[in-house]
């Protein structure tokens, strides 16, 4: 019979968040005992899962960067190996690889009040183990790792070619002359089509029902590079990271109290890049305001200059059916296609899908409200990791990171065995997430809830929250310590 493992913390996911916790725990825990489970064999998380071509992030690298591990490069949208790379060099250098259990499943995670303590079960090779935390902390992203968002097409199976999502993109798959159409206009389909135009296709279509807010934004950052040779890797880093979050939130701002402005903006930059007289207002002019969903960014317009070479194009029109050589639009215009690529987004699934429960009664996530959008109402010694809508991912992860950190050392100084936070039942919930994104709107209705006053709302701010997590009272008459 296999021991029970003991840590102090538990980490689940051993993606960008995952090691990133781990790390902070390294450097400013140490004597902390933790363990990470990672239920794929490899770390990374979503820069290890996902291979589709041109697979780059969609946030600067100044930001998606760890604040207390510089990206070492000009490079503002790095490709996903580079990614890779980093975060795993991130896991040796703090020895978080040491800690890592691969091939863990997590099921389950069960609190037990008497004991203070958390049983985790994983499946590992098909049998169930356990694992058991003082402390656990969910850094799995929001995500279905096993299938992507796959809307029924009519006529479908009837399709000769081969129909691809990019979630699940096939080692073996040669794009050399084929014509592809890539169903999609989010940041997935963006980067796409210009990278399988690179690789010899014949012609790629993105076919989108609806437009979205595209910008081209330089692929290297020339601030970044003037600045090293000056002040050194680190400095330059620090103050190009604090450049892009101040850039970041003032257009996020300026896009919700000037929206028309923005779109004029956006229109005049796709303009410049497009070919004359190219039906801008058709295939580039969103009918919702600029944020209200995520704004895709090109690096040095590449998808615009694959449409001005004439090696992709994209229609806007709804799919009708497949046919067997294509696709049929609701215009009556037909797409043939030797490939087609369902860009058409994720699932979105919590915790990884485990199951939490605290002193044998289970935790239905849509009745708990979201504690500073790390914590759950009723939920002792359990922290998770959400990354910001509008802004790197790594920016709350970081926050998070360091909050969590102060509550562990609290509990360390004071003796303390549990922490939870402790909700007003007269307060007024909203959702959790106020965003259009069709993977949200999907499954909001399952997500925890938000409060209408602090600590209860989850701002989409990092300069408000960098002060208000690295400032806020433990004793804040919410969390009950025990």
């Amino acid at each position: 019979m296999t021991a029970v493992e003991h840590v102090d913390v538990l980490i689940i996911g051993a993606g960008l968040s995952g090691i990133g916790a781990a790390a902070h725990l390294a450097k400013d825990l140490p004597g902390t005992s933790y363990a990470v489970l990672e239920r794929r064999a490899a770390s990374g998380g979503t820069w290890d899962l996902f291979r589709y071509p041109g697979i780059r992030s969609d946030s600067d690298m100044h930001t998606l960067g760890y604040r207390f591990r510089p990206w070492r490069g000009e490079t503002s949208l790095a490709d996903g190996a580079s990614i890779l790379r980093y975060v795993r060099d991130t896991a040796r250098e703090y020895g978080v690889d040491r800690h890592i259990r691969y091939g863990h499943h997590v099921t389950s995670a069960a609190w037990d009040s008497a004991t203070a303590r958390w049983t985790v079960t994983a499946v590992v090779d098909g049998e169930p183990r356990t694992t058991t935390a003082n402390f656990l902390w969910a850094c799995s992203g929001y995500y279905d790792y096993d299938q992507g968002h796959a809307p029924h097409f009519a006529g479908r199976e009837r399709f000769g070619g081969r129909l691809v999502h990019p979630q699940h993109w096939p080692g073996d798959l040669d794009l050399a002359d084929k014509r592809v159409v890539v169903i999609g206009s989010g940041a997935t389909a963006v980067t796409l089509v210009p990278a399988i135009a690179a690789r010899g296709a014949a012609h790629v279509t993105m076919l989108q029902r609806s437009p979205t807010y595209v910008l081209s934004v330089p692929a290297e950052d020339a601030v970044k590079a003037r600045l090293t040779p000056i002040l050194g890797e680190g400095a330059s880093y620090a103050v190009t990271r604090w450049k892009n979050i101040a850039v970041q939130s003032a257009l996020y701002k300026l896009s919700r109290s000037r929206p028309d402005l923005v779109r004029r903006i956006v229109r005049k930059a796709n303009v410049a890049q497009l070919p004359p007289g190219y039906a801008v207002d058709t295939h580039f002019k969103p009918s919702y305001d600029p944020w209200d969903q995520r704004l895709c960014l090109v690096p040095d317009g590449d998808l615009f200059r694959a449409i001005r070479s004439g090696a992709a194009s994209v229609v806007t029109d709804r799919i009708q059916t497949f046919t067997e050589t294509g696709l049929e639009l609701t215009s009556g215009e037909r797409l043939e296609a030797d490939v087609v690529v369902t860009a058409t987004g994720l699932n979105l699934q919590v915790f990884g899908g485990a199951e939490l429960s605290v002193d044998g009664e289970a935790v239905k996530l849509h009745e708990t409200m979201a504690y500073r959008a790390m914590m759950l109402s009723g939920v002792p010694n359990f922290a998770f990791t959400i990354g910001y809508t509008n802004a790197s991912w790594t920016l709350k992860a970081d926050l998070v990171a360091e909050y969590v950190v102060r509550l562990l050392q609290r509990m360390r100084s004071t003796g303390a065995r549990s922490v939870v936070p402790v909700r007003d039942e007269s307060m007024a919930e909203v959702p959790l997430m106020d965003f259009d994104a069709g993977y949200v709107q999907r499954a909001v209705h399952t997500l925890p809830r938000q409060g209408t006053a602090a600590p209860w709302t989850l701002k989409q701010s990092y300069l408000h929250d960098a002060v208000a997590l690295r400032t806020a009272r433990l004793d804040d008459g919410v969390l009950r310590w025990a």
